[in-house]
C-alpha cells in the first residue's frame, strides 16, 4: 500500500527525481515547483510562528479538548472548492463527480527554502479512532512522506477509503496533508465535504444531513473562520453553504466568501456580481474575493498551475467589469492567499491568550479527575492485599469522620439532621394545647367519687391520649433520618469504591442490612419511650416549676395537696405535657442518632474490615472496564494538555 513515491525520514528529498535527467531539466522542474502558488515572496516572516503553534497544538490532538483558531472551507458540490485549494497549494487534489472530499482534510502549507517539494500525509486508522487512542502518538497514525506532487491525489483517496470505507460514505476522522515548498504560502486550512442535496447510488438517504452535521460541527465554533466557496453563475441567496454560514455567524464576522467561475457568468449580470463582491447584497465583515481557477478544459490540456495563474490575471485585466477588482485587491488567487494568511494570523493572535487560559483550566480539571481514578490495584498478590487493606481503612476513616461531622462530601450531614430535628421540635410545639375542655373530659371520665373529690385516672387518660398522637411523627423522624444517613453513606462508598463494582455492591448491601437492623432497634426503643410516657411521671420540683410558669402563680411542695382542685387541672395538664415535649425534643433525636448513625458507623467499620479474612482480593478489586478506559482517556488528555501548555508557554 502506498509503495510508489514513499521515502523514509532519512531518504534524500531527491528520491523521485529521474537520475537520467539532465541538469537543465532538473532546474526547470525545480523552477516550476517554486512558482506554484506564486504568492509568497511578499509575506512577512513573522507570520509562520503563529500558524506553526496552532499546527503543533493540533498535532498533539488538543482539538479533542478545545477549539483551535482555523480556516474551514465549505461549499456546495461543484462550487469550485477543489480548484481553489489546488491553486492555493499547488497540488492536484482528488476530483470527480459527487462527493470527492469524504473526510475533513487539513491542508498545511509551509513556505520552506532549501527543499524542492515535499509532502507528508498522516491520519489515524478508524480502528484506533474507535479505541480512543491518543491522537498525538506517532504509534497510532499512518504516516507517508513523498516528493512527487502527482501522488497527492492517490494518497488522499486511499486514506479516505480506509477511514470512510470504499465507496461514497463520509467520516469525521481528520486527514492531514503537509506541503513544504518554496512555492507555497504559509497557511493552514481544513477542507470539508461538499454539500450534497440528492443521494447518489450507494449513498445513504441521509447523506446530505450527515454532511451538514459534520460542517456545523466545525463552523459553529467562534474560533473558526468560515471560507465559503460560491459560483458566480448561480443565485448567491440560494447557496446552501452560505446559508449555513449565516446560521452560525448571522453578523458575518467570521465569514469570507470566494466567488468562483466568473467566466461562466451570464452577459448582463456583471453589475449584480459586482454588487455582491462590494458587500451590497449579503454583507460579510471579511468580504468577498473573486477567483478564476483552471477549468476542466485547462485541466484536460495539462495547463500548469503557474500558467493558469497568469491566465487568471489576464482574465481580470481584460474584463470590462471586473478589471477594477484587481486594484481593490478583491480578485485572483494571489490576493486570496494574502488575505487568508493575514486573517488567520490575526485570528490566532486574538484567541491565543484565551486559549492559554483554557488549557490551564482544563489541565487543572483533568488532574483532579485523574486523582479520583488514578492508582489502580497492583498485579502482585501481596501488594494487592496491602492495597485492599489501605482502601478499606481509608473507607472506615471516612465513615468515622462522617459520623463525627468532620467529613462533608455532597452536602453537610449534620446540617440536614438538624433541620429534621428542628422540624420535629416545631411539630411538638404545635401540639401544645390549653386543655380548656378539661371540665368536660372530667365529667365524661368521672368514676364513683362524690363531687369535690378528684380522680387521677382522668388526668392520666387525657395526657395519654394526647401523647400517643406523637408516635407516628416520631417514626417519621426515624425514617427521614435513615434516608439522609443512607444517602451520605452511599456518597462515601461512591467516593472510595467507585472504581470497584464488586466491593461497592458488597458494601452497599452491608449498609442497607445494618440500617434496616438498626431501624428495628430504634423503633423498639421509640415504642418503649412512649410506654414510659404512659406512666405520667416527672420529678416534683420540675413539675411545680413548670406549673408555676404556666399558671403564673407560685406553687410549692408545702402546699400539697391543698391546690388539688379541678379548676387547676388545665394548667396541670399543660405543665406535664410541656415536660413531655421537652423530653421528646431531645431524647428522640439523641436516640435515633445513636442507633442510625453512631452504631451504624461502628458496625459498618467492623464488617468492612472483616472482608480481609479469606478475601478474594482480585475479585474485590475488580475494576469496571469503563473505569480503566476513563483513566486511560484522562491520561491521554493530560499528556495532550501538558504538551499544549509547554508549546504555548514557549510561544507566549
Amino acid at each position: 500500500m502506498f509503495s510508489s513515491g514513499i521515502i523514509s525520514s532519512s531518504t534524500q528529498s531527491t528520491a523521485h527525481v529521474d537520475e537520467d535527467s539532465d541538469e537543465d531539466s532538473d532546474a526547470s522542474q525545480n523552477e516550476s515547483r517554486n512558482m506554484r502558488g506564486e504568492v509568497h515572496s511578499h509575506l512577512e516572516e513573522n507570520i509562520r510562528p503563529y500558524i506553526d503553534v496552532i499546527d503543533t497544538l493540533r498535532s498533539v490532538g488538543i482539538q479533542k479538548d478545545l477549539a483551535l483558531p482555523t480556516i474551514v472551507v465549505i461549499g456546495d458540490q461543484s462550487s469550485g472548492k477543489s480548484s481553489v485549494l489546488e491553486a492555493l497549494s499547488g497540488v492536484a487534489l482528488p476530483r470527480g463527480s459527487g462527493i470527492v472530499t469524504r473526510c475533513p482534510l487539513e491542508l498545511r502549507l509551509k513556505k520552506v527554502t532549501g527543499v524542492n517539494w515535499k509532502a507528508v500525509l498522516t491520519y489515524r486508522p478508524a480502528s484506533q479512532q474507535a479505541r480512543g487512542q491518543a491522537a498525538w502518538s506517532t504509534r497510532n497514525e499512518r504516516r507517508f512522506e513523498f516528493v512527487d506532487p502527482s501522488l497527492v491525489g492517490g494518497y488522499v483517496v486511499k486514506a479516505q477509503n480506509e477511514l470512510a470505507g470504499s465507496g461514497v460514505g463520509i467520516s469525521n476522522n481528520l486527514i492531514t496533508l503537509e506541503v513544504m515548498s518554496p512555492g507555497v504560502c504559509d497557511l493552514t486550512l481544513i477542507d470539508l465535504p461538499g454539500i450534497a442535496r440528492v443521494p447518489l447510488n450507494g449513498q445513504p438517504d441521509d447523506i446530505g444531513e450527515q454532511i451538514k452535521r459534520l460542517i456545523i460541527k466545525f463552523i459553529k465554533k467562534k474560533e473558526t473562520i468560515n471560507l465559503v466557496v460560491v459560483p458566480c453563475n448561480i443565485d448567491i441567496a440560494t447557496t446552501e453553504a452560505l446559508k449555513m454560514a449565516q446560521e452560525v455567524d448571522p453578523e458575518g464576522k467570521r465569514t469570507l466568501a470566494i466567488l468562483t467561475k466568473p467566466d461562466l457568468i451570464d452577459k448582463g449580470t456583471e453589475k449584480s456580481a459586482l454588487a455582491i463582491i462590494n458587500n451590497n447584497v449579503i454583507p460579510l465583515r471579511k468580504g468577498y474575493i473573486m477567483v478564476k481557477c483552471r477549468g476542466q478544459q485547462q485541466i484536460d490540456d495539462d495547463i500548469p498551475l503557474e500558467e493558469a495563474a497568469q491566465m487568471e490575471r489576464d482574465f481580470f485585466l481584460n474584463h470590462d467589469y471586473f478589471r477594477c477588482l484587481l486594484d481593490e485587491d478583491k480578485a485572483t488567487i494571489k490576493c486570496l492567499a494574502i488575505k487568508l494568511t493575514q486573517e488567520l494570523v490575526d485570528h490566532i493572535k486574538k484567541f491565543l491568550p484565551e486559549l492559554d487560559e483554557q488549557v490551564k483550566k482544563h489541565l487543572w480539571d483533568t488532574r483532579n479527575e485523574l486523582k479520583e481514578c488514578e492508582g489502580g490495584p497492583p498485579q502482585d498478590p501481596k501488594a494487592a492485599k496491602h492495597f485492599l487493606t489501605q482502601t478499606l481503612k481509608r473507607f472506615n476513616d471516612q465513615i468515622n469522620s462522617l459520623s463525627l461531622g468532620e467529613l462533608i462530601l455532597e452536602g453537610n450531614l449534620f446540617a440536614q439532621l438538624r433541620a429534621e430535628f428542628k422540624e420535629w421540635n416545631d411539630h411538638l410545639n404545635s401540639t401544645k394545647t390549653p386543655f380548656s375542655d378539661s371540665k368536660a373530659v372530667s365529667q365524661q371520665n368521672r368514676g364513683r367519687e362524690l363531687p369535690g373529690f378528684s380522680n387521677y385516672k382522668v388526668f392520666e387518660t387525657v395526657l395519654q391520649k394526647h401523647v400517643v398522637k406523637l408516635k407516628e411523627p416520631a417514626n417519621d423522624l426515624l425514617r427521614g433520618m435513615k434516608g439522609i444517613t443512607l444517602k451520605h453513606l452511599l456518597d462515601v462508598v461512591n467516593h472510595c469504591f467507585r472504581n470497584y463494582p464488586v466491593l461497592k455492591n458488597i458494601t452497599v448491601s452491608k449498609i442497607e442490612n445494618i440500617l434496616s437492623s438498626q431501624q428495628e432497634k430504634a423503633e423498639q426503643r421509640i415504642s418503649e419511650q412512649f410506654e414510659m410516657e404512659n406512666l405520667i411521671y416527672s420529678q416534683d420540683p420540675i413539675f411545680l416549676k413548670i406549673l408555676s410558669e404556666i399558671a403564673n402563680d407560685k406553687f410549692s411542695e408545702e402546699e400539697l395537696p391543698m391546690f388539688d382542685k379541678k379548676c387547676k387541672y388545665s394548667h396541670m395538664l399543660e405543665a406535664h405535657y410541656e415536660i413531655v415535649v421537652q423530653r421528646m425534643a431531645d431524647q428522640l433525636p439523641m436516640m435515633i442518632s445513636l442507633f442510625m448513625l453512631k452504631e451504624t458507623a461502628e458496625l459498618l467499620s467492623t464488617d468492612i474490615l472483616g472482608l480481609l479474612d479469606g478475601a478474594n482480593v482480585s475479585e474485590l478489586l475488580f475494576e469496571d472496564s469503563d473505569v480503566s478506559k476513563r483513566r486511560k482517556d484522562l491520561r491521554a488528555r493530560l499528556d495532550r494538555l501538558t504538551a499544549a501548555q509547554a508549546e504555548l508557554a514557549e510561544f507566549i
